[in-house]
């Protein structure tokens, strides 16, 4: 079947957005072709620096053929309707439809037949439409015409099938041409398949594949640093934007000055990877950075790269000058200084929510109450407080942000007499900084993390700035999936309710808020967390509210009871369990809304001798047994052996059910029999809400 070639040529595309457009091509090329009767099995997307396209093997030469019918009005509707019929079903007179009679009555039907339409003419309308929405983050107008793309577009080069298809679009060329490199082959080179393009491509030095130039980047970045006996600091983001930048990655080593070593490695490897877009390269004999670098160029020069890397190599000595002059003047005086306090009073944390140095003193004062549970120093945890927020106000995180709480850490450790404890906590406090980072296990780390991170949650709670959909401007969503994280990894007991309440209680004189309603809240807010959370590590989230449902704001306790009730449900006996306790609850609340049975009767006591069938005296037994077996493993936090109790339970439910009738004629019985269900219903509750639970 014919082949479909499109590409895309315009000046430079921003590396950090041509992965994200390679797939929203796919996807807008998709549905319109699919919208035309169009089926595309593979789309294969590339993009380069100054090209993004697509190809599409085994596309048929034209759309399937139109077979349908089309039932209309009722015969006799109003004109306003019979037009809104002829119109969808492209006729032009009521009389080239079929009158159909059914038991409603007669109706007009219209018979569709309609020769599927050419890919190429497909082709021709809709890639402009797809040019006009294409959802680039940012986008220029060119100079000839109103289009808008991410830069000037030149060219539209799309072949079919071996032929030429041309694109009308105002202002851009469209061509079955493409160029190589900018420096190397600037030529024009007529296309005639997807092969070829690639083909020729590559022989004007541009791959296409971005796949591709980051493996010949890693591969060649390793081979070099491995012959000097050094090793790549590799790093996945910088590659993907690397990868981004060139046509045809040339990779080389470069050297700087070995002076700069004296600098925190975090402070050279920012300075290489922000400003010059370097790979940092390790020393593995003295375990610290190497006196050098990985750049890489996107032309093959004359003198193997020589100039280029000492170029590149003047460009990063610069850079570290000035850094090592920020470092200069920061560890000139210790990290608290009045100075910097007072800086930190002058930088709004939120409009309504007052300075840096607010928070650091709301933070320190939770922090302070939050030592009792995780078993940290009190003053150190008060030192680590202060000291926290103070790197923000220095030069170095001044030039480089991304080095908060890093640059804090360096500093407190080169004061004299500061503990290791509150120079950890001063970076890790900010941690987890996203799903896949480490949490902090210090326990002045873990105790100044989560005060940090409950008053965020509870400052932005009392000033009504919560998540919406997608919008979370404040990152809160990430700050309350790190306290769980944080809290799960160190084990750390504590009541949710009453941390988030003594959290609100900052905020009640200055924002007149109720400080147990923001409590509740930010309680929910990190149920709802919690649910994503396991879902993502592949356990039911229905879970979460069957076990919150108890009213349990012991995180350590509540994921112990779900993952004990998850592994419960997914035996044999557990999901049985689960089926007879749904017919007990709903046989109890049929009861209850007839008048027939209340929450006040469930809590009498079963009369033995009332039980006249061997199942349900075998259920009474079994509940008699399970009931205080399964309490004392809850007391004892043994929530597996709570289900092993009530596991006990399924044989005799299954056989209740199957030969007991509940609504018996005799009052006596009946009641009897619906207080068994209520004990049933307790017993589970002792684990979990049943009811909460999906299935």
């Amino acid at each position: 079947m014919p082949q479909l070639l499109i590409e895309l040529f315009s000046e430079e595309i921003p590396a950090r957005m041509q992965k994200r457009a390679e797939e929203d091509l796919a996807k807008l090329f998709g549905e319109k072709l699919k919208a035309a009767g169009l089926d595309a099995k593979a789309i294969k997307t590339f993009s380069a620096p100054r090209r993004i396209g697509l190809f599409i093997d085994d596309l048929p030469a034209k759309a399937a053929d139109v077979n349908d019918e089309r039932k209309g009005p009722r015969v006799g509707s109003p004109d306003q309707a019979i037009h809104g019929f002829l119109k969808g079903a492209g006729l032009t007179s009521i009389d080239q439809a079929e009158i159909v009679e059914d038991k409603k009555g007669s109706f007009y039907v219209a018979k569709i037949e309609r020769a599927g339409r050419a890919t190429a003419e497909i082709v021709q309308e809709i890639i402009p439409e797809i040019i006009r929405a294409f959802p680039w983050p940012k986008s220029m107008r060119s100079q000839s015409s109103d289009l808008q793309w991410v830069r000037p577009l030149h060219n539209i080069c799309c072949v079919f099938d071996g032929k030429a298809v041309k694109i009308a679009l105002e202002g851009v060329g469209s061509e079955a041409v493409t160029w190589g490199h900018r420096f190397h082959a600037p030529e024009a080179m007529p296309v005639t398949s997807a092969a070829d393009h690639a083909s020729k491509l590559r022989g004007a030095k541009v791959l296409i594949e971005r796949d591709e130039r980051k493996t010949i980047i890693l591969e060649q970045a390793k081979k070099l640093c491995a012959a000097k006996g050094l090793e790549l600091v590799e790093d996945i983001g910088l590659l993907e934007e690397v990868a981004g930048l060139v046509e045809w990655p040339v990779v080389l080593l470069g050297d700087m000055d070995k002076d700069f070593l004296n600098l925190p490695g975090e402070v050279i490897r920012l300075s290489m990877r922000t400003h010059q877009k370097y790979f940092a390269v390790r020393d593995p004999k003295k375990g610290g950075l190497a006196p050098h670098f990985i750049v890489v160029a996107n032309v093959e020069a004359k003198d193997g790269g020589k100039a280029i890397a000492a170029g590149n190599a003047r460009v990063l000595s610069a850079r570290l000058s000035d850094a090592r002059f920020f470092w200069s003047v920061d560890t000139a005086t210790p990290l608290f200084t009045d100075e910097r306090k007072a800086k930190l009073q002058k930088i709004v944390f939120h409009q309504r929510l007052g300075s840096v140095w607010d928070k650091v003193e709301r933070v320190k004062a939770l922090a302070e109450g939050l030592c009792a549970v995780t078993g940290a120093d009190k003053k150190l945890v008060a030192e680590a407080a202060n000291l926290c927020k103070m790197d923000l106000v220095t030069e170095t995180v001044g030039e480089f942000p991304e080095l908060q709480g890093q640059v804090g850490r360096q500093l407190s450790a080169l004061t004299k007499g500061n503990h290791e404890s509150v120079a950890a906590a001063i970076e890790d406090h900010y941690r987890p900084l996203g799903p896949n980072d480490r949490v902090p296990t210090d326990k002045v780390a873990v105790t100044l993390a989560l005060a940090d991170k409950l008053d965020t949650l509870a400052s932005f709670w009392a000033i009504d700035e919560r998540p919406t959909g997608s919008s979370d401007p404040y990152a809160l969503r990430r700050a309350g999936l790190g306290i769980l994280r944080t809290i799960l990894a160190n084990n750390t007991r504590l009541r949710f309710v009453s941390i988030a309440r003594e959290a609100a209680d900052r905020f009640t004189q200055s924002h007149d808020v109720d400080p147990q309603d923001i409590a509740s809240d930010v309680v929910f807010f990190l149920a709802e967390r919690l649910k994503i959370y396991f879902r993502d590590q592949g356990k039911r989230h229905d879970l979460v509210d069957a076990v919150f449902a108890l009213g349990d704001d012991d995180l350590v306790r509540i994921v112990a009871r779900v993952e004990a009730l998850d592994a419960f449900l997914k035996t044999e006996d557990g999901a049985n369990l689960l089926a007879g306790y749904k017919r007990a609850a709903n046989i109890l609340a049929a009861e209850e809304k007839k008048g027939k049975w209340s929450a006040e009767e469930a809590k009498g006591q079963v009369d033995a001798s009332k039980l006249a069938e061997p199942a349900e005296k075998a259920l009474f037994d079994a509940l008699e047994k399970a009931l205080p077996a399964a309490r004392a493993a809850v007391e004892k936090e043994d929530f597996a052996a709570a289900m092993k109790a009530l596991s006990g339970l399924r044989a005799p439910v299954d056989a209740f059910f199957d030969k007991v009738m509940v609504n018996a004629e005799d009052p006596m019985l009946r009641r009897n029999r619906l207080l068994l269900l209520s004990r049933l219903r307790e017993a589970l509750s002792q684990v979990a809400d049943f009811s909460k639970i999906e299935g």
